[in-house]
């Protein structure tokens, strides 16, 4: 075979890559383009990428002839790549830090983002109880105000230095109603003015300016010695706050609040994915508890059927009464009834399910119609490792989310607190103005005045005529209501917060304890209807054996039928319910990403690297 030349191959390459590459951008911030780079890169906008809208490929992997086969972990993925709350979320720490650069700019914080997302609920929970964790008042993070950008204590000044060019010609025609004092009837002169200033200020409350500024006059006049002439000046005016303002812990404390906000947006993305897995989970859960539900159903059908007939049999031969076919069929209605109700529930919940793990829901092409098939079944394990109850609390303490985001938000506040209490001192400020003079003009004879531009740079440079002056200025507001209450009224909501926080430490503690209890008990539920399914069982068996020589009449295997249709339905039940409280049991504990195999980077950028595999030999469900 002929190679094609290395040029073609490398086009074919890119070709390839461009075409496998996802459809779908990364959520970004796209730095602004355009000529001049850097000079002109502050004064334009960047883009930020539309929404993804597509679905990760992983669905396209685990579908089979109309089916999707879904196993925990796959649920798991799915849900991290696609469900819309994550994604939403995803959004959080980049908003967090572009308000971090508004900070780092001297800017007032804003309010963004949406609060984190409970999850989708089940169709029927039926007894389970599959949010026993509280939802803690951590907050969003520290802020200046709701949706208005307000701020509270000595205004943040400016940290980007600005330039000011200023440029200005003028030409004057001036009556003289004497001509003694100018030497002419009309004073006509021409004037052009230049003005450069740079302004810096820092966070430890000093403020400088640097001014240039020059001016060319030209007149008509011949009483003037220098004429045309240009004057100018050099003028350095430093400030610095010694009360009022003063400190990198009053100027700079919203870069530091807003540094603490960005960890709280981590934690917040972090807790959307433990909410967000954690109902994926219950939905699976459910799911696999509804298909049992409804073989279950077919299992008590398919015996009233056999029922009915083997009735029909009797009364044929005359060994039975024909109210025992009645009685049969009135059995097989009732459990044909209870079938269709376990499939109205089986079919609900596959749309839920696929709804949260899809960004366009149901409405994915060729989702609606795709039936889901687990792979898992619930498993109860033998033992249950049970971990002193006093280690599960402070594991909760240190992992749960809430918990550090309430700690740094306190943290926070308490940063605002020292730059509203610097609001009640006065202003005391030290100032001192440095100037270098400098003028040239057209006539001769006189030192450091005749010679062009150059020369009247020297001059300033040289501090031919200098400058100074320095001084204070004391500024002091009498009562100071409005400093006072903005402090106490700080103070105040500072307790208040402190309050929250062992609030949430002892809800923290109900949580696990009521975590614990539940699964306990739901271990137990399921050891007991285990039990009674294996007792209905024997029942219904020795029953019927009794029914088919005679010794019971038909309507006591009914009663059997039913009484084991509800012990199965109530199994499948307990086995739900526990794996919800294992679930709400990982939850209050904070492990569900650590239980799950979670990683958050990967979460962040909605990519599992962990592969989906399917089984070669797949179930084949028959489904309503």
């Amino acid at each position: 075979m002929r190679l094609l030349p290395t040029p073609l191959r490398i086009l074919c390459v890119f070709l390839i890559l461009c075409c496998c590459a996802p459809a779908q951008s990364e959520i970004s911030i796209q730095p602004p383009a355009g000529g001049l780079g850097f000079i002109t890169r502050p004064y334009r906008a960047g883009s930020v990428p539309a929404i993804r809208l597509e679905n990760s490929s992983r669905f396209d992997s685990l579908i089979r002839a109309g089916n999707l086969y879904l196993t925990a972990q796959d649920v798991v993925a799915l849900a991290i790549e696609n469900n819309i709350d994550v994604e939403i979320q995803r959004y959080g720490p980049l908003l967090a830090k572009q308000i971090l650069l508004r900070a780092q700019g001297g800017g007032a914080l804003r309010s963004v983002g949406l609060p984190v997302a409970a999850g989708p609920q089940s169709v029927s929970l039926q007894g389970i109880s599959a949010n026993t964790t509280s939802n803690l008042s951590a907050g969003n993070g520290v802020s200046s105000g709701g949706g208005i950008v307000t701020q509270l204590g000595p205004p943040i000044p400016t940290f980007d230095p600005t330039i000011l060019g200023i440029a200005s010609f003028a030409h004057s025609s001036i009556p003289q109603s004497n001509v003694v004092a100018t030497g002419v009837p009309t004073l006509v002169s021409s004037t052009r003015s230049y003005q450069a200033q740079y302004v810096q200020n820092w966070d430890f409350g000093l403020n400088a300016q640097l001014t240039y500024a020059s001016r060319y006059t030209k007149v008509n006049s011949p009483d003037y010695s220098l004429n045309p002439f240009t004057s100018g000046f050099v003028d350095l005016l430093l400030t610095q706050n010694l009360l009022y303002g003063r400190g990198r812990a009053v100027a700079g404390r919203n870069i530091r609040v807003q540094k603490n906000n960005v960890k709280i947006s981590d934690l917040e993305f972090q807790r959307q994915v433990i909410n967000t897995v954690s109902a994926a989970l219950n939905l699976y859960w459910d799911l696999v508890s509804f298909d049992e539900d409804v073989r279950s159903r077919r299992r008590e059908v398919g015996t009233a059927q056999q029922l009915l007939e083997d009735n029909k049999k009797l009364v044929q031969f005359g060994t039975a009464a024909p109210i025992e076919i009645t009685r049969a069929e009135s059995q097989l209605y009732a459990g044909q009834q209870d079938l269709v109700t376990a499939e109205t529930n089986l079919l609900q919940q596959e749309t839920v399910l696929k709804n949260a793990l899809s960004r366009n829901g149901v409405a994915a092409a060729g989702l609606a119609s795709v039936h889901i098939i687990p792979l898992d079944k619930i498993q109860v394990p033998d033992k249950e490792e049970v971990r002193p109850l006093e280690d599960l609390i402070q594991e909760a303490l240190s992992k749960r989310t809430e918990m550090a985001e309430a700690r740094l938000n306190l943290e926070s506040n308490q940063m605002n607190l020292v730059g509203i209490k610097n609001e009640l001192k006065p202003t005391l400020q030290a100032f001192t103005e440095l100037t270098n003079n400098g003028l040239i003009g057209q006539i001769t004879g006189t030192p450091f005045a005749t010679g062009g531009f150059g020369d009247l740079l020297s001059e300033i440079a040289r501090r031919n005529f200098p400058n100074y002056s320095a001084g204070i200025s004391l500024n002091i507001p009498l009562r100071n209501r409005a400093a006072q209450a903005d402090y106490a009224t700080s103070m105040l909501e500072l307790r208040q917060n402190e309050l929250n926080l062992r609030k949430n430490i002892n809800q923290i503690r109900v949580d696990v304890q009521n975590a614990l209890i539940g699964l306990q008990q739901a271990r137990a539920r399921h050891e007991a209807a285990v039990k009674s399914r294996v007792l209905q069982e024997q029942t219904l068996a020795g029953d019927q054996k009794r029914y088919r020589l005679g010794a019971v009449v038909s309507f006591q295997v009914v009663q059997d039928q039913r009484d084991l249709a509800s012990a199965q339905s109530a199994e499948v039940q307990s086995m739900a319910n526990y794996t919800h409280a294992r679930i709400a049991l990982d939850q209050a504990l904070g492990s569900t990403l650590e239980v799950n195999r979670i990683s958050i980077d990967e979460a962040m950028k909605g990519r599992i690297s962990q592969t989906s595999t399917l089984p070669a030999d797949l179930p084949k469900e028959e489904r309503p």
